[in-house]
């Protein structure tokens, strides 16, 4: 009934599992932030058991939507939410200009991509903490603050 050697039905199964391999390491992704908002607290640095310091501040960014039943975009009530973002600056020369320049208030606008990651918190609780690694900042003037 099966005439194949052993070996050979083997063989085609090896080669074809090394060929979905080298398509799994192949195949790109993409993991990209972009943020504009506003500095909620001025950044600290901090080092962690030897390892490379890091700038960390938080940004606030704002949504807002008309509600109501009517079809006209003037009316309706204004609603705003804000949601508060934990961003990382581990590159040397970006990290030092975000520890001496952001500051609370600023409007900045910041590149980078998404880390989930777990921590140990001070009563040794494992806590989870979403954070935007920064690979870009774009400081934005402040148009409040310019006018006379």
């Amino acid at each position: 009934m099966f005439r194949r050697p052993v070996l050979q039905v083997l063989h085609q199964f090896v080669r074809h599992e090394s060929e979905i391999a080298s398509n799994l390491v192949l195949e790109r992704s993409l993991n990209r932030v972009q943020l504009l908002g506003r500095v909620g607290q001025d950044p600290v640095m901090r080092q962690v058991e030897g390892k490379n310091p890091v700038t960390i501040f938080s940004l606030a960014t704002n949504e807002m939507w008309r509600s109501g039943d009517s079809e006209e975009y003037q009316i309706g009530d204004v609603s705003q939410k804000t949601t508060w973002h934990r961003i990382s600056v581990f590159r040397p020369g970006l990290r030092d200009v975000a520890y001496q320049y952001v500051k609370k208030g600023s409007r900045i606008y910041v590149e980078g991509k998404v880390d989930y990651g777990e921590y140990m918190d001070k009563n040794n609780v494992r806590r989870q903490a979403t954070t935007i690694i920064a690979d870009n900042i774009i400081f934005l003037s402040d148009q409040t603050k310019e006018k006379v």
